[in-house]
């Protein structure tokens, strides 16, 4: 998630078991403690486009690198504080904010190493957005309150809130699976993948995403209280290396960053349909219902042995706002 919910989530477990003398200085360790697992996007190589992507969400979120992660932290912080607090304690309460960076970074979409080295699997429950205000906000109060007034018992409530958002989340994630699962089958789909994930800032609008037939749908759901809406969305064909570029020679530069793609992407990858050459994760776009890409690699097919550019994509425009706010409320599109 954000660097602030991630350093308020390892400040308020810091806090949450420091004693009344120490909570302030726990708070401090905890919440920048919950930060340096994030520097594994400062790994890149100018060369290698995707090599960033590759190490964003690596080893350092993963649960056997907590405690060295921690140590790594412990002696920056022991020469700020070791008038005040000792290393041991310091140490303790980094390893609580560094341990919370990786399990709340598996809860988004995008996938994490949590079991790297004995895995390579990108971890993803897709039970909450990377940016959920509600989330923060019960953090941030939890931890204004606790850290101002030397109270540990108000971390405690923090998290017991903010666990009980991510259960919330939970039980939407298994709600908008059932209703894409529903669709499909009314459709007369066979599914033979299938995902749902929360859309940008709230738990009521998902996207869903399926794999049927050689063909990825995409589609909202809107997961009330009462029933669901849905939305139905764009499709596009899976893009298969073999088939759709044949004369790619398979031991090539550009041959390996197509199968780099796909792990990143999980096997979501479709032909960007705006653009030649272009290959996209289907997982992700602006607009729950669009296959419009948030990112994608540029293919130079005239030379296979230079690495594939890795391209970003937005829009922003007042039209996607409309319509990402109506399906959100469970309204009818703008024309």
């Amino acid at each position: 998630m954000d660097p602030l919910t991630q350093g308020l989530l390892g400040g308020a477990l810091a806090l949450s078991v420091a004693n009344k003398k120490e909570s302030r200085l726990a708070t401090a360790i905890g919440f920048t403690a919950a930060l340096p697992a994030d520097a594994d996007i400062l790994i890149g190589a100018s060369d290698d486009p995707l090599l960033n992507i590759e190490f964003h969400r690596h080893f350092t979120h993963s649960l056997i690198f907590i405690p060295i992660g921690a140590l790594i932290i412990t002696p920056i912080l022991w020469l700020l504080l070791r008038k005040r607090i000792g290393f041991k304690s310091i140490y303790f309460y980094a390893l609580l904010g560094y341990g919370t960076s990786g399990l709340l970074d598996a809860c988004t979409s995008y996938g994490t190493h949590l079991l790297w080295p004995f895995s390579d699997e990108r971890i993803a429950w897709s039970i909450i957005a990377i940016i959920d205000p509600v989330f923060t906000l019960v953090l941030l109060i939890a931890l204004i309150l606790g850290f101002k007034y030397y109270k540990p018992g108000s971390a405690r409530v923090g998290l017991t809130l903010a666990g009980t958002y991510l259960l919330l989340g939970l039980w939407q994630h298994q709600n908008a699976l059932e209703s894409a699962r529903e669709l499909a089958a009314q459709r007369g789909h066979d599914v033979q993948r299938i995902l749902v994930k929360p859309t940008l800032a709230n738990l009521i609008l998902w996207r869903s995403v399926y794999y049927s037939g050689d063909v990825f749908y995409v589609d909202a759901i809107r997961v009330g209280l009462g029933s669901n809406r849905f939305y139905p969305g764009g499709s596009a064909s899976m893009f298969v290396p073999e088939r759709d570029l044949p004369d790619l020679p398979r031991d090539s530069v550009l041959a390996r960053d197509i199968e780099r793609f796909y792990r990143l992407s999980n096997d979501y990858v479709v032909s960007d349909p705006g653009r030649n050459n272009v290959l996209i994760d289907i997982r992700y776009s602006m607009l729950p219902t669009s296959v419009t890409p948030m990112w994608g690699i540029d293919l130079n097919l005239t030379s296979p042995t230079q690495h594939a550019k890795f391209r970003i994509y937005r829009d922003r425009s007042e039209n996607m706002r409309e319509t990402f706010v109506a399906m959100l409320l469970g309204r009818d599109l703008p024309e």
